[in-house]
């Protein structure tokens, strides 16, 4: 999950206008996008009563596990405009930045080392694996299937320097991520 959340943490810098900050505010976008107070209820887990109250300013402080899952659905449905079109600018034209420190490991020639080692990279990406990323995330892959694509990008610019060394490298994989940070 950590590529999908590194996806979901760059779309969020991509708003142009802050969500809603308090409790009514929140509760009430809520209800313009569910359009019900039921809906708004099964979205976070609570009564419908407790939804009235919370639109209506009644209670203004929710338990902290139903206030990040407030917060969470308005962030996950607050400006998608916006976001689509940041993500179809990274999968046209402009790539994606992926920072990481993780090991990398790959296959290579016979006489070299092929172990695994920690590195702290910062690579663009072209926007054909940003595409790539972005298809396999709407499509339901796994993380293990969101890193290879990763990696091969990371293979081709940063180990191979698009193609002008390390042709005998074959595989890279990357495993043990500390942080994986994406920025389109």
């Amino acid at each position: 999950m950590e590529i999908h959340d590194a996806i979901e943490r760059a779309d969020k810098e991509a708003f142009t206008r802050q969500p809603p900050k308090t409790l009514k505010g929140q509760i009430g976008f809520l209800m313009k996008q569910l359009k019900t107070t039921r809906a708004v209820a099964e979205e976070l887990g609570v009564t419908q009563r407790s939804v009235e109250r919370y639109r209506k300013g009644e209670r203004k402080h929710p338990p902290k596990d139903i206030q990040q899952k407030i917060d969470a659905a308005v962030r996950s449905r607050w400006q998608p405009q916006v976001r689509k079109r940041r993500r179809k600018h990274a999968a046209a034209t402009g790539g994606i930045t992926v920072e990481t420190r993780a090991r990398f490991g790959y296959t290579a020639p016979v006489g070299t080392t092929d172990d695994g080692r920690f590195r702290r990279l910062t690579v663009h990406l072209p926007a054909e694996y940003a595409q790539r990323l972005f298809d396999a995330r709407d499509a339901g892959a796994s993380d293990q299937e969101m890193r290879q694509i990763i990696a091969e990008g990371f293979k081709d610019i940063y180990f191979q320097n698009g193609g002008t060394r390390a042709m005998g490298l074959s595989d890279v994989a990357i495993t043990d991520i500390d942080y994986l940070d994406l920025e389109f």
